[in-house]
């Protein structure tokens, strides 16, 4: 069965990242939420796909200039809609609470492509066990040094690598840094890619899949998961 990943939440409704779009994603259907991780200068971890806040907030500057109490001030709804005016940048502990409670997996992003933050690895794996959520969850990045040293801290915490290009048998190189997943761009999937996959141990979830004849050629080709900002589209996909 294909896993419904919400990208963001429920991106394509709601303000992404945020708990209204995670909500939404339930509602809507999901299996899965796919989220992003940073890390204020005090060391919280917080939910955000941008190093800096002021695409998707009432602030400016970088998420690791600011403490987590300034990054809660800030408005993360009304750039989307003025009905989410007032909506809150979310903790990693609060969506493994409502992921919990929903028994929905979560896809955490590690954002340390541009900015490396220190100590971030340890610390999500940290929190992710002490809520005994280990089981539900997939740590992906595009810097792959940042998944190798996941698996280095906790040998049983599932990864996946993040990637643009079409690689060469990519699930060759997935087991170079012990993951266990790909999460390609979903441009460089075919039926053929998937099989090998599949006969490696290997598996796929592409990202970011809205178009509905995608979604249907990809759970024809039996892909583990998809990542979409609309998750009531792929879950009718999938029911059909």
């Amino acid at each position: 069965m294909t896993i419904n990943y919400a990208h963001r939440g429920a991106g394509g409704y709601c303000p992404e990242n945020t708990m209204a779009s995670f909500k939404r994603a339930i509602e809507l259907g999901c299996d899965a939420i796919e989220t992003d991780v940073q890390m204020t200068k005090d060391g919280a971890l917080i939910l955000m796909h941008d190093e800096m806040v002021n695409r998707t907030t009432s602030g400016a500057g970088l998420v690791k200039d600011h403490s987590f109490e300034e990054i809660r001030k800030l408005d993360a709804g009304s750039w989307f809609a003025r009905e989410y005016q007032g909506e809150k940048v979310p903790t990693v502990e609060e969506l493994l609470e409502l992921a919990n409670e929903n028994n929905i997996i979560i896809n955490f992003e590690i954002k340390t492509g541009i900015i490396r933050y220190e100590g971030i690895e340890e610390k999500l794996i940290e929190t992710i066990n002490k809520y005994n959520m280990q089981d539900k969850v997939i740590l992906s990045s595009f810097n792959h040094y940042s998944l190798k040293l996941c698996k280095e801290i906790d040998k049983n915490i599932k990864t996946g690598i993040l990637y643009t290009a079409n690689l060469y048998r990519p699930y060759d190189y997935a087991k170079t840094v012990d993951a266990d997943a790909i999460h390609p761009y979903y441009y460089t999937i075919n039926a053929e890619v998937v099989k090998e996959a599949r006969a490696n141990g290997i598996m796929i979830n592409p990202y970011t899949v809205d178009d509905i004849n995608c979604m249907k050629y990809f759970v024809g080709i039996g892909i583990d998961g998809i990542i979409t900002n609309y998750p009531d589209k792929l879950k009718k996909v999938i029911e059909e």
